[in-house]
């Protein structure tokens, strides 16, 4: 089976939560800093970006402002404080694709990046290899034979 990449998508800072998106059929280059990511923009494609709002070498959302600024027409995805109002105000009032608090589970959040990416009618990678193995070892069988 042969699985097409249809986006880029730039992760920064999220660590294990790339985990949930091998499912889709996207290539994920994962960063863990603002300023990383950043570089990495001279040298690859990116289709959207996945972010915490607050990384470690750049606070209160200034790698997504920045981002923005360069690149306004890109999708974005943003992971703030569980209950933190005043980050979720400013994550939209930047005018991101999609907002997430840092408890949303997988499957969401992986809906979401589906969503956004408009990848909404794609099974996942896992459901196709799963049914084509079921499909192999059990064949269908017609009657009469």
């Amino acid at each position: 089976m042969v699985v097409l990449v249809q986006a880029n998508v730039l992760t920064v800072g999220l660590d294990g939560r790339n985990k949930g998106l091998q499912e889709l059929p996207i290539k994920v280059i994962k960063m863990r800093s603002g300023v990383e990511a950043a570089r990495s923009l001279k040298n690859e494609k990116i289709d959207s970006v996945i972010s915490n709002w607050d990384l470690e070498d750049m606070p209160d959302g200034r790698f997504l402002r920045c981002f923005r600024a360069v690149k306004p027409d890109v999708p974005i995805i943003v992971f703030v404080r569980d209950g933190d109002m005043e980050q979720e105000i400013a994550a939209r009032s930047l005018g991101v694709s999609a907002v997430l608090s840092q408890s949303t589970n997988n499957e969401l959040f992986c809906r979401t990046v589906a969503n956004v990416l408009g990848l909404r009618n794609l099974k996942s990678i896992k459901a196709i290899c799963l049914a084509e193995s079921q499909e192999r070892s059990h064949p269908k069988v017609k009657p009469g034979k």
